[in-house]
């Protein structure tokens, strides 16, 4: 009879050994939902960042994303203080539809025929480079959209002029006019620094 009890004892704490053991788990914290306003915002900052890049999008196409993009910011920055850090439903519509309408901007500069182009040399790996840093800081979030968006201005006014000074001199620059574009692509390099380290991040 003895053995019987301890039998039964022994099986009693192996069957609750599992159900003990769920009990003590921390709670796992529930998981974002990928559509959410923050998670959209991010996700749309990564595409741009790969176009950037890849150079599927041209300065001019990401100054004017990261201009909308910091507007929308704006919005969502305004009606969460206005509510108490939340945005009403309305509002989540309101910005769920501006980003719809972004991510297809995006879509759609990424795949025209519009490409960033920098060529085989110093001028052009200086350019290249100071893109990819830009990417980096929009990626990591240490280059806010209005930061992006000011520097791609910057960048697109360089490659407008490297554009108008080979197409006046046969495809090449003269020594003055490299000289000045290294001076601009200095001035441009000191502002991507500055922006990816003033304490001012996109928003999560």
């Amino acid at each position: 009879m003895q053995r019987i009890l301890f039998l039964l004892a022994v099986a009693a704490l192996f069957a609750s050994g599992p159900a003990f053991a769920q009990q003590t788990q921390p709670m796992q914290p529930a998981s974002p939902h990928p559509n959410s306003v923050n998670n959209r915002r991010e996700n749309q900052q990564d595409r741009i960042a790969n176009g950037v890049q890849s150079g599927q999008l041209t300065a001019g196409e990401t100054k004017n994303l990261e201009s909308r993009e910091a507007n929308l910011n704006r919005e969502v920055r305004d009606d969460r203080s206005a509510d108490n850090g939340k945005l009403t439903a309305q509002e989540r519509r309101q910005v769920n539809r501006q980003q719809n309408r972004m991510s297809r901007s995006i879509y759609q500069d990424k795949h025209n025929a519009a490409q960033a182009h920098y060529g085989n040399n110093e001028v052009g790996q200086r350019r290249e480079n100071q893109q990819d840093r830009i990417a980096n800081g929009i990626r990591s979030g240490s280059m806010t959209a209005g930061e992006a968006a000011r520097t791609e201005n910057r960048e697109q006014g360089i490659n407008e002029q490297v554009r108008a000074d080979r197409a006046a001199n046969g495809g090449r620059l003269t020594g003055q006019e490299r000289q000045q574009i290294n001076h601009e692509q200095n001035g441009a390099s000191q502002q991507i620094h500055r922006q990816k380290h003033n304490g001012a991040t996109a928003p999560k």
